[in-house]
C-alpha cells in the first residue's frame, strides 16, 4: 500500500524540471539590459533638452547684448554764423571681442542696401533712417565689417539726411537730440546728447 502511494506521488511530478541557475541568469541579464537601454534613452532625451536651452540662452543674449559699443567722444560740428548744427561724429568699435563682425555698409541715402540702421529723433523730427558715412580708423581693412580691434568714425551730414528729409529746424543751442545705431544682430546702440549753450565750429559732446 506504502509503495503505492509513493508511486503515484512521483507520477504527479514526472515531466517537470526546476528551474536552473542559467535560466536565472539569462532572465536577470535581461531585466539588466532592458533597464540600461531605457535608462540611456532617458539620459539621451536631458542631454538633448539642456542642450538645446543652453542653444536658447545663448541666443538670447546675442540678441540683448549691443554688438557695438562708442569710442572716445561724440563731436559736434557747428556753424558759427548761424549758431546751428551741422554734422555729427562718433567712432563705433566691436563690444564683444569675439568673431561676430557687424556689417557696416554705409546707407547711401537712396536705396535700403545697409545692414545698420541709423535713426535720429530731435524736439521737432524723427527719421527712422538717415543717410551715413565711415571712414576706418586703427588695423587697415578694405571691407564693411566691424571687427575686433577696428573701428569706424561714423559721420552723419544734418544738411544731407537722404531720402528727400530735412529738419524741420536747424539744431542750435541747448537743443537735444537722439540717434539710434541699430545693427541687424543685437540690440540698438543709443547716442543722446544736448548742445551748449554757443554754437562752435568744433564741439565736444559730453
Amino acid at each position: 500500500m506504502f509503495n503505492k502511494f509513493m508511486k503515484t506521488l512521483s507520477n504527479m511530478h514526472n515531466g517537470e524540471k526546476g528551474m536552473t541557475g542559467l535560466e536565472t541568469a539569462i532572465i536577470l541579464i535581461a531585466f539588466v539590459t532592458v533597464a540600461a537601454v531605457f535608462g540611456y534613452a532617458v539620459l539621451s532625451a536631458g542631454l538633448f533638452s539642456s542642450e538645446r536651452a543652453k542653444e536658447t540662452v545663448y541666443a538670447g543674449l546675442n540678441e540683448a547684448k549691443s554688438a557695438m559699443e562708442i569710442s572716445g567722444s561724440v563731436i559736434g560740428l557747428g556753424d558759427n554764423v548761424s549758431q546751428s548744427l551741422t554734422a555729427i561724429k562718433f567712432t563705433l568699435r566691436n563690444a564683444t571681442m569675439s568673431d561676430n563682425p557687424v556689417d557696416m555698409t554705409e546707407c547711401n541715402g537712396t536705396d535700403n542696401t545697409s545692414k545698420t540702421i541709423l535713426s535720429l529723433t530731435t524736439q521737432n523730427d524723427y527719421f527712422n533712417q538717415v543717410k551715413w558715412s565711415k571712414v576706418a580708423l586703427g588695423t587697415d581693412n578694405t571691407s564693411n565689417l566691424l571687427e575686433p580691434g577696428l573701428q569706424f568714425e561714423i559721420t552723419i551730414d544734418l544738411n544731407d539726411l537722404g531720402y528727400g528729409q530735412a529738419l524741420t529746424a536747424p539744431l542750435g543751442a541747448n537743443d537735444q537730440f537722439n540717434i539710434q545705431v541699430k545693427p541687424s544682430i543685437g540690440s540698438s546702440l543709443t547716442i543722446q546728447r544736448q548742445l551748449p549753450p554757443a554754437i562752435i565750429a568744433v564741439m565736444d559732446l559730453h
